[in-house]
Order: structure tokens, then C-alpha cells, then sequence
């Protein structure tokens, strides 16, 4: 375990994550030519919509070893399991359940662009699970590259103690060199190997030799603080050696108390091999973390140490339908050994299943393993009733591992197949992607029939789309859901509903006298039989009552449901033989309808509760577009550098607003929305719908 190491790549889109990763699957021999992102060869981006878009959508996991050319890990063999998550916002899930999982994460950012929106999303992410981070600043050959700037970036938007361990020579197209600020060396990138496999030793440049001391002695102190012996040493004017500088860098970086950052270029070939010999020497191994925590049965909390020897428990963090091998599903192995051919069971459902085969991933292709042990991260094959989040352990250990916590959908749209011999291979595709992906919900609105789809964002339902058409060959329509408005009243109401109808032999009788009065909010629909001296008889009050209900199914304003009324059946007649239940049940149809016409009907839509989350810069033009959604404000307050705002919006308005919000504030503004109350919709709106539906 102390020579393996998890470790995630994240950072907002098209600050190179992918390219990063290619880089360090060629250097550790994993791959023996370069994939590029913008040839759609990447080995991690490895569906179809990945190489044709140019992002990463799915989080890829790969297994490859390295070792470090420096330090007290210096050719020692390191197993790297590696996950390539995706940057853009929709795909936040990936991220999410990746950072669960990993021990360490290298933090990719621009040297033009420095702290980007999803940037600051990812880092919050690995505040949340606690993930010790160093940082890639990449891209370092572009015109507009600022190492420095990018760094004061990170402390100013991030809160980050970042400091760097190396010093650029040179930037732009001059980008040629690296200065190692823990070994006090410097080195030249050899022009003459393209693949920036060998660099050349040289000594500190004159001009940035003063920067280079200077940032030496901003590390050191940085990390003094964590190291007793380091900051005796450095108080007595000792000079301080590589070794202990590692060590005290090492500690304060899982401390989560100081972040390493590394200039380079990845898509140049430059730095990458120090990114990787950061990973070995600061980023933690499974031995280095606390124990993780779980529950018993009885919910009492329980602590799993990284140890083989102990009782096996693993956490399924990601499903993947394969297509030669069928379903995967990834887990992370927090203690114990698992072999091939063991029984695990799932803590959730209390099933055992058993493990067929244990493979290590190399982003698509893949390699057998015996067993796996603490600290791994492979995929099972033969777990098939298995969700994201669950734990599998051997029969009779009962503990579950905290899961991964997921956001909310924030957008939904219908879905229809084209032909009706899609709609089964459309009900199966939909259930086995909503089981890979925690934030994609299928739900169907009993209502209008129709199955609604719900996600992170419009590009993540298009994706769902075209996987539907391309994995499941099921052609889809998609539009925008009906909304679920509601009819009440406002006023109270008297009304009789008659049915009588006479052929040729037994004839219909049935009559029913209501009165009618709103109810308060939230109360539903209450009828009372209120009538006396038998002007109806008991066996025809039952059929009255079911019409009534019946009829509050479809109101007299536009045909929605109606909700909150008190209907009270005051008075009725009947006839001895014409009489029929049927007859009664038309009679309070009727009667309702009549009621309702006369008790100022009226049309009410659901209302969102919205809190939006933005930079204080973007705040007006939030509320701005809020008001134009007919939205009110209900409250706004200031949290450092953070606008949070407050309010009501019908939900009608907010179809879109993902997109919109991410336009006005540059990506950066975050919300969540929830169902708050129904209001009445106003004349001009009511014309509008009214006009909709004609």
C-alpha cells in the first residue's frame, strides 16, 4: 500500500486535463504513441460523443507505474491508479463520486486563463471529501502565460496555500526550462527529443536567480509550520537539505495545509514528469489517510483501516456497461483482500453475488487480476444488482461506506420513442443509464403520461440522447414537459346537477343539490353529505360523492385537476324506479361543474423557491433576469466574495435557466430550485395558455 497511489485529474474544461493524462500513460509506458484530444484519439476519452465534442464525459480509470527520479521514493516502483475526470458542469456527478474514492488529486489549471468557474466547483468538491491536492499549471508555451499570476490566482479565489516547487525558465514560446526550487538545480527541456523523455542538467540563470532563492525561502517557511525539526534547522540558519524539505512538504500537503504547484506544458511535453514524481513524493498512499469512516447496522459509526489482513469492504463508485464484457462496476477497496471467485454481498440489499472476474483498467482495454487488495481500484465483473454508492462485503460483516453525494437534477424534458417499437428498448436503455449515472432521473407524470427525463444540464440530456440512439438504437423525441398546473376557487357556490334521461323502458333519475367553499391551501378535497330527511337515499350517496370526485379531476378554466374545496350535498331527489347509481354518479358530475362556474374559478401554476449562488460582479444581472421571469426576490445576502439570492419563480419561466445563468455570470453562478407552493396565474398569462391550448 505505501507504493500505491489514487490520485484524480480535475479542472474546468480545456485546461488539459486529458492531454495531461495521455502524457503521463506514454511516459509510464502505458501507451507507446500520444493520443490527442483534438485528434479524437485520447485513450480515456473513449466514447464516440468524447472524440467527436472534444470532452471528457465519463470518468475513465487507468492503472499504470512510475519512479521518481529524486527523494526518499527514488526508483521504487509506485502503482498509479489514475481517474481523468470531466470539467464541464454537467458531467459534476463524475467528479463527485471520483473524489469519493481517490486519495490525492492534481488540480490542472491555465497559465493564461489561471482559477476558472469549474475550477473553483472542483476544488470546493475536494475541500468536501478532504482530498490533499497539488497543482498543474499547464499550457505554460501559450501566448499570455503567467506562472506567477496563475498562483497568486489560486491563493486569491481559492483560499489556497500554493506555493511553487518549481520556477519557470522562460514562458510563451521561450518556455524552455524548469527550475526545481526543493533541489535548488535547474534543467533545459532537450529540443531535440520531441517527446520531452530527456532534460539537461544546467545551472540557475543569473537573471532569475534572486526569484528562484527567494521563492526557495517562501516554500520553506510555508511548510515550517508542520515540521518541528525543519523549522529548528531553518531558525538556526542551517542550510536545508532536499530530503527534509520533502518530507516537510509531504506532510503539510496531506495536512491539507499547503498546496505544490508545477509550471509546465503538457501538449508541449514539458513538466510532466515532475507532475508525476509530486504525485510519488507528496500526494498521499492509502497508509498516509485516516481510517475511513462507515456505519454498523445499528447505525453506530465504525472505522475501516487500511489493512489486507483485515475483513474486505469495498465501495462501488461508478457502473459501466461494457460492451464485450457486460456490466462493471468499479470499486475502490478500503480493507481486506478480494479474490476472484469470492462471494461478496451488498450491504443495501442484502444479496450476495459472486465475483467472476477482477480486472485493472487501462482506460478502454483491460487486464486480468488474482486479487485485488487495500488501497486498489479495479473493476468487478458478476456484481449485477449493484447501485452507485453501495458497499460489498463477505457474508455476515455488516457496515456500509458513506457514499458519494450527488446534486439535484436541475433540468427535465419529456421523451417519446418515434415508433412504438421502440418504447420497450427506450424503457430499458433509459433504466440501465440511470443506473450508471446517480444524476439522471427517470420519473413519469401520471398526469400526462409522459416520462420525463432530468439532469444536470441540456448538454447532459443531449448526451443521454445520443447514447440512447447509438448504444440502444432507439430513435427518441424529446421536448419540454407539460407543467402540472392546478384549478380552485374563490368565492362559495350553490348549483344542482340533474340527469334524466327516458327511452323506451327503464328510464335515468338521478339529482343532486351542492354547495361549494374554498379550502385552505394544502387541505385537498373534502366532501360531506349534509342532506336530510332522506331526499337521498344512502345507497345513491356513495355513487354522488365518487362523481363529484370525479369531476374534480378536469375543472371548467383550462381542464387541470382541482385541489382545495369543500363540497358539501345539501339536498337531492330521487325516483323509485328510474333511480340508479350511475344516474346519482352524472348527477354530481354535473352539479360540480355547475358549482365551480359560478364560485370565480381560477388557474394556479407551481412556484419554484430558487437560490442562486453567484460572484458579487454577476449579482445585478441575475436579479435582473430573475424579475423578467416574473420572479420575486425574496431575500439577497453577501457571504465574502458570494452573492446569494433568494426567490420565488414559476416554474414555467425557468425552463432554460441552466444555460442562462451560466451565460450571465460567466459559468460561474451556481442555484437549486425546488417545488415551493401554487399561485394564481395572472390574466395575461392565463390568455396566453389559453390561447396555447386552442
Amino acid at each position: 500500500m505505501e507504493w500505491t497511489r489514487n490520485i484524480g485529474i480535475a479542472a474546468h474544461i480545456d485546461a488539459g486535463k486529458t492531454t495531461t493524462t495521455e502524457r503521463i500513460l506514454y511516459y509510464t509506458g502505458v501507451v507507446h504513441k500520444v493520443g490527442e484530444v483534438h485528434d479524437g484519439n485520447a485513450v480515456t476519452d473513449f466514447m464516440e460523443q468524447e472524440r467527436e465534442r472534444g470532452i471528457t464525459i465519463t470518468s475513465a480509470a487507468i492503472s499504470c507505474n512510475w519512479k521518481a527520479s529524486f527523494g526518499p521514493f527514488e526508483g521504487v516502483d509506485h502503482l498509479v491508479n489514475i481517474i481523468d475526470t470531466p470539467g464541464h458542469v454537467d458531467f459534476t456527478a463524475e467528479v463527485e463520486r471520483s473524489l469519493r474514492v481517490l486519495d490525492g488529486a492534481v488540480a490542472v489549471f491555465c497559465a493564461v486563463a489561471g482559477v476558472q468557474p469549474q475550477s473553483e466547483t472542483v476544488w470546493r468538491q475536494a475541500d468536501k471529501y478532504n482530498v490533499p491536492r497539488i497543482a498543474f499549471i499547464n499550457k505554460m508555451d501559450r501566448v499570455g502565460a503567467d506562472f506567477q499570476a496563475a498562483v497568486a490566482d489560486m491563493r486569491e479565489k481559492l483560499g489556497a496555500n500554493a506555493h511553487p516547487l518549481f520556477l519557470n525558465i522562460g514562458a510563451e514560446e521561450d518556455f524552455k526550462g524548469m527550475v526545481d526550487l526543493v533541489q535548488n538545480k535547474a534543467f533545459l527541456f532537450d529540443e531535440s527529443d520531441v517527446m520531452g523523455v530527456k532534460t539537461i542538467p544546467t545551472e540557475i540563470p543569473a537573471d532569475i536567480a534572486d526569484e528562484a532563492a527567494s521563492l526557495r525561502e517562501s516554500l520553506i517557511e510555508a511548510v515550517a509550520d508542520f515540521d518541528d525539526e525543519l523549522a529548528e534547522a531553518y531558525l538556526s540558519g542551517e542550510e536545508i537539505s532536499a530530503s527534509q524539505l520533502i518530507i516537510a512538504i509531504r506532510q503539510a500537503t496531506i495536512a491539507l495545509k499547503f498546496v505544490g504547484v508545477i509550471p509546465g506544458s503538457a501538449f508541449k511535453n514539458k513538466g510532466v514528469q515532475s507532475v508525476l514524481d509530486a504525485v510519488v513524493n507528496y500526494l498521499p498512499s492509502p497508509l498516509d489517510l485516516p481510517a475511513t469512516e462507515a456505519h454498523a447496522s445499528d447505525e453506530s459509526e465504525v472505522a475501516i483501516e487500511a489493512d489486507d489482513a483485515a475483513k474486505s469492504a469495498a465501495l462501488a463508485f461508478k457502473l459501466w456497461s461494457d460492451p464485450y464484457v457486460g456490466k462493471l462496476v468499479f470499486v475502490r477497496v478500503y480493507a481486506g483482500t478480494i479474490k476472484k471467485g469470492d462471494m461478496l454481498f451488498n450491504t443495501r440489499t442484502g444479496k450476495g453475488e459472486r465475483v467472476s472476474r477482477i480486472l485493472q483498467m487501462k482506460a478502454d482495454s483491460r487486464e486480468d487480476l488474482e486479487e485485488v487488495r487495500s488501497g486498489d481500484i479495479c473493476a468487478l465483473v458478476g456484481i449485477k444488482n449493484v447501485a452507485t454508492g453501495d458497499t460489498l462485503v463477505p457474508k455476515g460483516y455488516d457496515v456500509s461506506l458513506i457514499p458519494p453525494s450527488f446534486p439535484e437534477p436541475v433540468i427535465s424534458m419529456t421523451i417519446e420513442p418515434k415508433t412504438s417499437a421502440d418504447q420497450e428498448k427506450l424503457a430499458s436503455g433509459l433504466a440501465r443509464l440511470s443506473e450508471e449515472d446517480p444524476t439522471f432521473v427517470v420519473s413519469s407524470n401520471p398526469e400526462t403520461g409522459q416520462t420525463i427525463i432530468s439532469g444536470m444540464g441540456e448538454l447532459h440530456l443531449e448526451i443521454i440522447r445520443d447514447r440512447l440512439f447509438r448504444e440502444f438504437k432507439v430513435s427518441a423525441r424529446s421536448g419540454e414537459p407539460q407543467i402540472a398546473y392546478r384549478e380552485t376557487i374563490t368565492a362559495s357556490a350553490r348549483a344542482e346537477g340533474k340527469f334524466v334521461r327516458q327511452t323506451g323502458g327503464k328510464g335515468q333519475y338521478g339529482h343532486a343539490v351542492i354547495e361549494i367553499e374554498p379550502q385552505e391551501l394544502g387541505k385537498g378535497i373534502e366532501i360531506i353529505d349534509e342532506t336530510v330527511g332522506g331526499s337521498i337515499p344512502k345507497e345513491f350517496i356513495k355513487p354522488t360523492m365518487d362523481g363529484i370526485r370525479e369531476a374534480t379531476l378536469n375543472g371548467v378554466v383550462a381542464s387541470y385537476p382541482v385541489i382545495d374545496i369543500k363540497v358539501r350535498i345539501v339536498d337531492g331527489s330521487f325516483h323509485e324506479v328510474d333511480s340508479s347509481e350511475t344516474s346519482f354518479k352524472m348527477a354530481g358530475i354535473f352539479a360540480l361543474k355547475e358549482a365551480m362556474k359560478e364560485a370565480s374559478p381560477v388557474l394556479l401554476e407551481p412556484v419554484m423557491k430558487v437560490e442562486v449562488v453567484t460572484p458579487n460582479e454577476f449579482q445585478g444581472d441575475v436579479v435582473g433576469d430573475l424579475n423578467r421571469r416574473r420572479g420575486q426576490i425574496q431575500n439577497l445576502e453577501t457571504k465574502g466574495d458570494l452573492g446569494y439570492i433568494y426567490a420565488s419563480v414559476p416554474l414555467k419561466t425557468m425552463f432554460g435557466y441552466a444555460t442562462d445563468v451560466r451565460s450571465l455570470s460567466k459559468g460561474r453562478a451556481s442555484y437549486t430550485m425546488e417545488w415551493s407552493n401554487y399561485e394564481v396565474v395572472a390574466p395575461k398569462q392565463l390568455e396566453e395558455l389559453l390561447n396555447q391550448s386552442w
